[in-house]
């Protein structure tokens, strides 16, 4: 082969097939041909693993929805299968009923104070938690008299709804046959949470039970609702006593706890209240 046709096939061998030394080639797939899947997953790496990171945040909030369902279920329900503790109260004094109200105290105490309360509302478990051993110390020496009301003001608060109600009638029965300072007591240190399950007529009929209140008038008392009706013409007329009603939100309406006495609204903000009314 001649020198200048070894020159001309270098030339024609640079225009088809060299590369400049130093630089790299990609080699494309041919027209018509898929890239391999080992180069389309390469590829597509990126949005793979967003989907799986997709994927597990999904499955977070799942368990984490899953898990407050559970949670949330086993508060509504914490008084099923359960029993109520009683409580007992070391008080001798006279115990009456009056309709739906309950008077405890002798007859001639100093100062009478009307105490308005619903079983399920947890303000009155705090004024029960803070006054009870006040209040029973003046019972105990005369000084006080209490008229109780117990309402129900939250009926519609308790799932299913009615605790409030049927709380309130098995009270009334119990101070028929003299124990309502201690059922009374019982049910507050074991008050159900408002939105939930509340405790069943059995269960307050198991509580009386406790507590002595073995008659069949307290049993057949509570499953028929003997005073329901009782309880509910009396909140209608509580609520809507004019030196009952206080601001709320700038609005004037009734709420409990109420505490009164000589038909005005006591102010339990002031620590003396209870000595003021009875020195």
């Amino acid at each position: 082969m001649g020198g200048a046709e070894r020159s001309a096939r270098k030339r024609r061998q640079n225009q088809t097939g060299g590369s400049p030394k130093g630089a790299t080639s990609v080699k494309s797939a041919p027209a018509g041909r898929k890239a391999s899947p080992v180069a389309a997953a390469r590829q597509s790496g990126g949005s793979r693993n967003a989907i799986v990171i997709g994927v597990v945040v999904v499955v977070i909030i799942a368990a984490a929805v899953i898990g407050g369902v559970i949670y949330t279920n086993s508060k509504k329900d914490a008084t099923a299968d359960a029993t109520i503790a009683p409580k007992t109260v070391s008080l001798s004094v006279p115990v009456t009923r009056d309709g739906a109200v309950v008077v405890v105290g002798k007859t001639d105490a100093k100062a009478t104070i009307d105490v308005y309360e619903d079983f399920l509302c947890p303000a009155c478990r705090s004024f029960e938690d803070t006054y009870a051993a006040q209040i029973e110390t003046k019972l105990a020496d005369g000084s006080l008299k209490v008229r109780f009301h117990m309402l129900n003001m939250l009926n519609d608060r308790s799932d299913p709804a009615g605790y409030s109600t049927d709380s309130a009638n098995a009270a009334l029965l119990a101070a028929d046959e003299g124990k309502f300072l201690a059922f009374h007591k019982s049910l507050f240190a074991n008050q159900p949470e408002e939105g939930a399950r509340g405790w069943t007529k059995d269960q307050l009929i198991t509580l009386g039970t406790s507590l002595g209140l073995t008659s069949q008038s307290f049993t057949d008392g509570v499953r028929t609702g003997k005073y329901d009706q009782q309880i509910t013409d009396a909140f209608n007329q509580v609520r809507a006593t004019d030196y009952l009603q206080q601001d709320y939100n700038g609005q004037k309406a009734f709420g409990t706890p109420t505490l009164a006495a000589n038909n005005k609204i006591i102010d339990t903000s002031d620590a003396n209240w209870l000595n003021n009314l009875t020195k």
